[in-house]
């Protein structure tokens, strides 16, 4: 039951208020968890993206405007300083440091966390350490990167033209099975070299 600005009473239907309360619940009960959980906040540990500091890890310490925050990596040479916010990827790790912490009390976080070890063991890591390994690859080293990927796109080809056939023999493919056993292509070779002449192969050779 609400009321108009005139005075009026509006009644709402008891399903809808039911609606709401129930939705209401949910969001209080923490069913509706939120999709986003990477925060500026004290203590996010984040990814520079740009400038001198492009690649290293640093965490935040403050916050100046919208704009701009404090960071600040003792771990890994980062002074603290203003960075823009546009210019940080923030990652899952968080640190527990008190507001404002002077650098030696984020140096003791950093260390008991083991954020350099948790970091290191992360896909975005591993992705990042290849790529600038393929970056420094020299003429040479992009030829025989080249020459492997075709040794190994023909191995990967033989093995999946030889597993198409198992299965196109088993039923698996086609869905038609057949008597006779999958056999490799050497031993079928073998045995086309043994077979006997038939009677023309063997009036043509006479």
């Amino acid at each position: 039951m609400t009321k108009k600005s005139n005075g009026e009473i509006l009644s709402l239907p008891v399903s809808s208020v039911k609606i709401r309360r129930h939705v209401g619940f949910l969001f209080l009960s923490g069913f509706a968890k939120m999709p986003f959980q990477r925060f500026v906040e004290t203590g996010r540990v984040a990814k520079c993206s740009h400038g001198p500091l492009k690649g290293k890890l640093v965490t935040i310490v403050d916050c100046i405007d919208p704009n701009r925050v404090l960071i600040d990596g003792p771990c890994t040479g980062v002074t603290r300083q203003a960075y823009r916010l546009n210019n940080l990827h923030l990652t899952k790790f968080v640190l527990r440091f008190p507001f404002t912490a002077p650098t030696r009390v984020i140096r003791k976080a950093w260390l008991d966390a083991d954020i350099n070890a948790k970091w290191a063991e992360t896909a975005w890591a591993k992705k990042a350490k290849a790529q600038e390994k393929r970056s420094n690859l020299n003429d040479y080293d992009r030829f025989k990167l080249r020459v492997a990927k075709r040794s190994r796109n023909r191995m990967l080809t033989v093995q999946f033209r030889k597993l198409k056939r198992y299965a196109s023999i088993d039923g698996t493919l086609y869905g038609k099975k057949s008597v006779r056993k999958p056999k490799l292509w050497k031993d079928q070779l073998a045995k086309r070299k043994t077979k006997k002449p038939t009677g023309k192969t063997a009036a043509a050779a006479e």
